[in-house]
């Protein structure tokens, strides 16, 4: 159980698509805008019949890329571009309700002419109630909001019914990233995480969640953080193997 002063809810549960925190921040300059009109409508991930046949035109961009990245919450957008950049042959979808931040990734994605992004610009349950079992081989939850406050512990995203629907949507040995410079939402992760049948930490190192691996860059916020001298922790948690798929393994050994 994580030292927090408030008790951890007994589900973590949230009222369904509730959405905390601002939605938009200063008057967008008219490029930005621009972009938002112009080019967010072709990046919008298409979420109505997703996981069916019938979701074409994201089937179609799917068979072009080898493996498919999730990022929820990209703040400005510094990491999903830096991994679309060193990964082209990965679809990345980035979730981000914050239109400013939205704006950002645009401007970047259009400068840079990256053709491996796609956007949700609504709440990230809706895309993952949409995504279709074992799809996702790698997942990111960066610098969440924490929600320091005791009566708002139940806004944090990690939660036992949104770790259901991560579970489900990653592979079978798939990982999933997170990293928060909030000492008591680390140990929140921690223990809702740890206490997940389908999820496991397999850290061995302190190394191993104080120091951003290598192909891991860095966001704003984190080095925002880092200036005001505020320690920073990193973890990566791995859906476990499903029996059938040890099954599958072990036959293959024979």
């Amino acid at each position: 159980m994580p030292s927090d002063k408030a008790r951890i809810p007994p589900t973590g549960e949230r009222t369904k698509y509730n959405h905390y925190g601002r939605r938009r921040g200063r008057k967008l300059r008219s490029g930005r805008q621009h972009l938002l009109d112009t080019l967010l409508p072709e990046l919008r991930v298409p979420v109505t019949g997703l996981g069916n046949a019938d979701s074409t035109k994201f089937s179609e961009i799917r068979k072009k890329f080898s493996s498919l990245w999730l990022e929820i919450g990209f703040g400005q957008g510094e990491h999903i571009a830096a991994q679309a950049q060193g990964n082209p042959d990965t679809l990345l979808i980035g979730c981000e309700p914050y239109v400013n931040g939205v704006s950002s990734l645009l401007r970047t994605i259009d400068a840079e002419a990256l053709d491996n992004i796609l956007i949700h610009d609504e709440d990230a349950r809706i895309l993952l109630d949409a995504l279709p079992d074992a799809s996702v081989r790698r997942l990111f939850l960066l610098f969440p909001d924490p929600w320091p406050k005791s009566r708002h512990h139940k806004r944090r995203f990690i939660s036992t019914t949104n770790l259901d629907q991560i579970s489900r949507v990653l592979e079978d040995g798939a990982e999933f990233r997170f990293a928060t410079d909030h000492p008591g939402y680390a140990r929140w992760a921690l223990w809702y995480i740890l206490n997940h049948v389908e999820m496991e930490w397999p850290a061995e190192r302190a190394a191993e969640w104080r120091v951003r691996p290598l192909d891991w860059p860095a966001t704003r916020y984190e080095e925002k953080a880092q200036a005001d001298g505020r320690a920073c922790t990193y973890l990566t948690f791995r859906r476990r193997v499903s029996a059938r798929q040890r099954s599958e393994r072990v036959a293959g050994l024979k």
